[in-house]
């Protein structure tokens, strides 16, 4: 939006033009979103503090939670109303993939806040049934992956990059549907499951987010990717201010979500961040480079298919409890240990990800 404010007012003074640079709008796009966070947060925090929108905590659990019942819940949506209306204001409102990953994320945010709203105020423990939660993520997965398809321009668009390798790369054609359906939901959900400790799952965002933001920018650049040999897919630079308002809105949840929370973001915000992180890294085909990065959502998925699986054939438990960062709880690790530990496990496969795109 002031975008074309600025193209229009470089008429009258060349400066504007400053503001045509991705870099300056995604700098201007984290600080517009971290703002917003760190402005409305307390005002958030109060009022659902007033209307009782607290978290309910499980008696099976660690017995440290039990103090957690009733801190105030569902501000992920405060990180979705600062990523809106930083992306709205900083990006290139004519460019498709804005709208694509804004909207997805805002379906799945949609989907967290009738679960949660179900959960928290209906006081109904079983919020959204899992049958209808899952049928409505899966309307705004498929959704945003039969457009993606439908508009494709180039044929980079549809191939599959394996990490590592330079010359390897699978034409998916119409499977680009399911992955792009697969990435998406399971990104979601998976970082709905690593959000149960104070700022377990939001830092691994911010960090994952400002990782796939420099890879839109170089998949963007026709010379940056032809370097890296990555596909280039153009427009998909304009990505890097919508990953920049993930991080600043990020960041600024974040100083209220931090040990011990003020606040907890809830489905509203986790499964629209996972959303979020699937729609970017299949836009620029790197669904396994993602996969690297996010780590510990993979780890924290896995650990729950595992207990669910061997508890089922076995009747066994592989973990303490599942999902895993509850498991070492159990064993004795102070929550702010876990969640640092885990943390820099996820600076570590980031990093990782990022040399995917040099070592091949």
């Amino acid at each position: 939006m002031l975008l074309w404010l600025a193209e229009y007012l470089e008429q009258f003074h060349s400066g504007f033009n400053l503001f045509g640079y991705l870099t300056i709008r995604s700098i201007l796009g984290a600080l517009t979103s971290l703002l917003i966070c760190l402005l409305l947060g307390p005002l958030m925090i109060r009022k659902l503090a007033v209307k009782q929108i607290g978290q309910t905590v499980r008696d099976d659990g660690p017995q440290s939670h039990l103090s957690k019942a009733g801190t105030p819940t569902m501000g992920g949506a405060l990180i979705l109303i600062g990523i809106t209306i930083s992306t709205l204001l900083w990006s290139n409102l004519d460019n498709r993939y804005v709208w694509v990953v804004l909207l997805t994320t805002l379906g799945f945010g949609l989907v967290g806040w009738v679960d949660d709203y179900r959960k928290l105020v209906f006081k109904d423990p079983k919020g959204l049934a899992s049958r209808w939660k899952y049928f409505w993520q899966s309307v705004v997965g498929l959704t945003a992956a039969i457009y993606l398809y439908l508009t494709v321009q180039v044929d980079a668009e549809t191939i599959l990059i394996i990490p590592f390798f330079k010359n390897v790369a699978i034409n998916l054609g119409l499977f680009y549907i399911l992955l792009t359906y697969f990435v998406i939901v399971g990104t979601s959900n998976a970082v709905n499951l690593t959000d149960g400790l104070d700022g377990l799952a939001i830092l691994p965002t911010v960090l994952v987010a400002g990782a796939l933001g420099i890879i839109a920018y170089l998949a963007g650049n026709i010379n940056f990717s032809n370097y890296l040999a990555i596909p280039y897919i153009p427009s998909s630079g304009e990505l890097v201010i919508f990953c920049g308002a993930i991080c600043g809105a990020g960041l600024g949840f974040l100083w209220f979500n931090t040990y011990p929370a003020q606040v907890f973001m809830g489905d509203v915000g986790a499964l629209g961040l996972g959303a979020a992180l699937g729609t970017v890294a299949v836009i620029v085909r790197q669904e396994l480079v993602l996969f690297i990065m996010g780590g510990i959502f993979v780890m924290e998925t896995i650990s729950v298919i595992l207990q669910v699986a061997s508890f089922k054939l076995t009747g066994r438990r592989i973990f303490n409890m599942a999902p895993l960062h509850h498991h070492y709880e159990l064993k004795g690790w102070p929550e702010p240990r876990v969640i640092v530990r885990f943390w820099i496990i996820s600076v570590v496969l980031v990093l990782v990800g990022l040399a995917t795109l040099k070592i091949r």
